[in-house]
């Protein structure tokens, strides 16, 4: 059976994501992500709008797959309580980012949002991601902005290995939090 060019361009996008998570826009060449994917560099030109069309269908997958876990994690809440749904939503992401490659994904993407496609994309995936929790959780914006705060908190200690140094400065930062 034959795969249709959209199958391929999701199993390239998947790719991409991987890819670009490790050295970002500028230092990844395309031929890295054909070569992931097995297909040949000519083909990926063909289906995205050269190395730019690719990075971005990247960027806005990994925001897609966040949105994702935010709403299967309010999905297993059984409380309707808005804070109860931040919770679960909040335990979803830590289990999503247990693998560092969306996180070095948004990292990469917010570095080079000089490039105005890029900066698009990110605003477009920060803007699903906060329609989705704010849909799934009925908070209100206060609590959602904090949500999201927490959630870059949570970044940074990621990137930064802080939960691994062992002062008291590092400790006060990841006090309490849980992304393990």
């Amino acid at each position: 059976m034959r795969s249709t060019a959209e199958d391929q361009r999701v199993r390239i996008v998947a790719r991409a994501v991987e890819i670009f998570s490790r050295s970002g826009y500028q230092a990844t060449p395309v031929a890295d992500v054909a070569a992931a994917a097995t297909v040949s560099t000519a083909y990926v030109f063909r289906l995205f709008d050269g190395k730019l069309g690719l990075f971005v269908a990247a960027v806005d997958d990994c925001y897609e797959q966040v949105a994702a876990a935010m709403v299967a994690g309010a999905a297993t809440s059984e409380d309707s309580d808005p804070a109860r749904k931040l919770d679960a939503m909040s335990a979803a992401y830590v289990d999503l980012i247990r693998d560092k490659t969306l996180i070095a994904l948004q990292v990469h993407a917010q570095s080079a949002c000089d490039v105005p496609e890029i900066q698009d994309a990110v605003r477009r995936g920060i803007a699903t991601v906060v329609r989705a929790v704010s849909r799934e959780s009925g908070a209100d914006d206060d609590s959602i902005q904090r949500f999201l705060a927490y959630g870059q908190l949570c970044h940074l200690i990621v990137q930064a290995g802080l939960a691994d140094v062992d002062s008291a400065w590092a400790r006060l930062v990841d006090h309490g939090i849980q992304h393990h």
